[in-house]
């Protein structure tokens, strides 16, 4: 039988563990960052490629005769516009057009790599929809690794520039994380 003295002794160290454990679970890290991505459709080396699409839709609407088709991309993320300026990642996935009518919109599966820099090593990543046409877009962060272990968040992205389909496009990107 168990004593009563060690019944409470047990209790207690069941309480301590757990809030011990429950202290470290709420110490989240909170990161800011900015970058930009560059999207580069066209030229010797693009950075972005469409791999699958319906080639036989007659439509005259440019939005509908894109719709379902889908891009792999590798582009790289600098600290200015310029793509000249401080490489620091890569922003790599898919994605694709999933709006049929009066608009732009992409559905994104991309992981944002870091090569450099404070955050070198370390990931996070998105999913989610990307009006192109909105002056600002929210997408949602859903996990990251590394220094970004366990992250949730949001990018808010904004045009910078684009000539043709090729694209600059600004990060603000706000993640929790432990």
């Amino acid at each position: 039988m168990v004593s009563m003295a060690f019944a409470i002794k047990f209790l207690l160290l069941i309480t301590f563990l757990a809030a011990v454990c429950t202290t470290d679970a709420l110490k989240q890290k909170v990161t800011r960052i900015q970058f930009y991505m560059h999207d580069i459709v066209g030229g010797p080396k693009p950075t972005a490629v469409r791999v699958a699409g319906r080639s036989n839709f007659t439509s005259r609407d440019p939005i509908a005769t894109m719709f379902g088709s889908i891009s792999v991309m590798d582009n790289p993320l600098t600290v200015a516009p310029n793509i000249n300026s401080t490489l620091v990642g890569r922003a790599q996935g898919i994605y694709a057009m999933s709006s049929q009518e009066n608009e732009f919109s992409l559905l994104m599966t991309l992981t944002y790599a870091f090569t450099s820099g404070p955050y070198n090593g370390s990931t996070f990543s998105v999913l989610g929809r990307n009006p192109v046409m909105n002056k600002v877009r929210e997408i949602p962060v859903v996990g990251g690794t590394g220094k970004f272990r366990l992250a949730r968040g949001y990018c808010l992205a904004r045009t910078y520039s684009m000539k043709e389909m090729d694209a600059v496009i600004g990060y603000n990107v706000t993640l929790l994380h432990h």
